[in-house]
């Protein structure tokens, strides 16, 4: 909340600061570039430090060991006295220990059901076994990294000679990673990156339309990345069963096969098997669809303390407002809600969901033992530049993203989200692992927000990207699709941006508008997410 009404101008702004609830006894300083010491705000507080934007200011005297509380939860503990007015950074604080497994909430919020969100539609593509894109793309799956430069040489011939016969082919993508062999093919965690890879290609935006590119050799074969009855029917086929009873025959171009001489050889079977594929692609037509059918996938990346004031808090109503319209939202990244598994178990809809929550964040710490770290090794130089002071901090305002809905279902790392509702899908917290893992999920839409700034998109799905801050809004206008920093600025409310992002998706879902991310092409590879051993 405000201390004191903004205007519109951060020129003309005086002193300002932001805190989070009544108990909190930290503010951050909501000014442009910051404040001096000497600066004087309203109520009477001055600063004995010069305070960077989105630090926090101390608003009472604290001694050494008392808790220093931001959102109503002990983000740490002064190393030493403080005295009111000072600067609050990450050398002054020790953080706490993670909480405990054991004794958690289970499913104790039972918040009142909210009023179904009726007549909102968007403009889709409907698939045969029953999911929406918002996207018509031709992906091209490949089983190994050794054929990665053959599939991109392949894709930007496909898309200079046969995209343009296709006006309804939005794109062609390769499906680059740097998995599939030299790996141990049979470890127990050698799921997750197999799994990913095999949900990845049958994402809503690929129509159904798969095609692998394989070298021959490799560890993982073809049939062990999509196995007979994992595919969907296309339309010419018998489509009487579909999903994962179908049996469709692979369509796969295997570069070690001696029908192969020459380089060219490759390119061309590549060639002549995508045009059929895009063919197909190409007579497909949008169709008005429930906004029930949209999964969409919430993450943060170059976050700063402004992120669980502004933008995280918005996307929080809006996921609450695609809830009540009937859609999937996944929230993730296990190290930045870990500070705050008490408040999630306790929105779980059933002792199972929750439960569930448990069993992925004891994995992952386990995980993270073996390597002989924990989860104070996820924030960033910008992270903590930004104001953020470690990862309780930072998970107090990541967590924000989920709303206030219950939490209906998990999904695992790879795995496909199988429900509506609000989805804990448990990813790591950095960026490309998390929206690999959420693309695997089935997500066709993506929102990411950002305080520092990033260029972050993806290929497969359109991605919105929000700021948190109006001075990154105004520097990098042609990169964030929407200003939350309004929100700090007195020119917005959290509802109004809200709603502003839930019209935004139906229009981006829809094709009606493209994603700054989308207009320049800005894709990042693919990352998988792979614990198991590298032989």
């Amino acid at each position: 909340m405000a201390d004191s009404p903004l205007p519109s101008s951060a020129a003309a702004r005086p002193p300002h600061r932001i805190h989070m609830h009544a108990a909190d006894n930290v503010a951050i300083v909501a000014n442009d570039g910051g404040l001096k010491a000497g600066a004087t705000f309203a109520d009477g507080l001055v600063l004995v430090d010069n305070v960077p934007q989105g630090h926090k200011v101390s608003l009472t005297d604290l001694a050494e060991g008392d808790a220093v509380v931001r959102y109503n939860v002990p983000i740490g503990y002064a190393l030493k006295a403080i005295p009111r007015g000072s600067w609050v950074h990450e050398r002054l604080l020790r953080m706490p220990a993670a909480r405990e497994l054991e004794g958690l909430p289970i499913a104790t919020v039972k918040p009142p059901a909210q009023a179904p969100l009726e007549g909102y539609t968007f403009e889709g593509y409907r698939n045969l076994d029953g999911s929406v894109g918002t996207r018509n793309i031709l992906a091209i799956t490949q089983t190994v990294q050794c054929v990665a430069g053959v599939v991109d040489f392949a894709v930007q011939r496909i898309k200079a000679e046969l995209l343009p016969k296709y006006p309804n082919v939005d794109d062609v993508v390769g499906l680059s990673h740097s998995y599939g062999c030299g790996v141990a093919i049979d470890a127990p965690d050698a799921v997750i990156p197999i799994r990913t890879l095999r949900n990845i290609s049958l994402n809503p935006n690929f129509g159904g339309e798969v095609m692998v590119i394989s070298l021959g050799c490799e560890k993982l074969q073809p049939e062990r990345l999509l196995p007979p009855g994992s595919i969907a029917l296309v339309d010419e086929r018998n489509v009487a069963d579909i999903g994962e009873t179908a049996n469709a025959k692979l369509d796969v171009v295997c570069l070690q096969d001696d029908a192969h001489v020459g380089f060219m050889s490759m390119i061309d079977s590549i060639m002549r098997q995508a045009e059929e594929h895009l063919e197909r692609l190409n007579a497909r037509r949008r169709e008005t669809v429930p906004a029930s059918e949209l999964v969409v996938g919430v993450q943060c990346g170059g976050s700063d303390a402004f992120s669980g004031v502004t933008a995280n808090p918005a996307v929080g109503f809006c996921t609450d407002l695609l809830v009540r319209a009937g859609a999937t939202v996944m929230f993730s990244e296990v190290t930045e809600v870990r500070d705050g598994i008490d408040q999630l178990t306790s929105r779980a809809t059933t002792p199972e969901v929750a439960e569930a929550m448990i069993r992925e964040m004891a994995w992952y710490d386990a995980y993270l033992d073996r390597g002989r770290v924990d989860r104070s090794a996820n924030t960033t130089p910008g992270n903590k530049k930004g104001g953020l002071s470690n990862i309780v901090e930072k998970a107090m305002g990541s967590i924000v993203k989920s709303g206030s809905a219950p939490i209906s279902g998990v999904v695992s790392p790879g795995e496909k989200a199988r429900q509506k509702g609000l989805l804990y899908a448990a990813t790591p917290a950095s960026d490309f692992i998390c929206g690999t893992l959420q693309l695997a999920a089935g997500m066709n839409l993506h929102v990411f927000t950002t305080g520092r700034g990033t260029p972050y998109g993806l290929a497969e799905v359109p991605v919105i990207k929000v700021a948190t801050r109006s001075d990154l809004a105004r520097r990098w206008h042609d990169l964030m699709d929407v200003n939350a920093g309004r929100i700090a600025d007195g020119d917005a409310t959290i509802e109004d941006v809200g709603w502003e992002m839930f019209r935004l998706m139906l229009d981006v879902a829809s094709g009606r508008k493209k994603t700054w991310a989308e207009q320049w092409k800005l894709h990042n590879a693919l990352v998988l997410f792979n614990p198991a051993p590298v032989t």
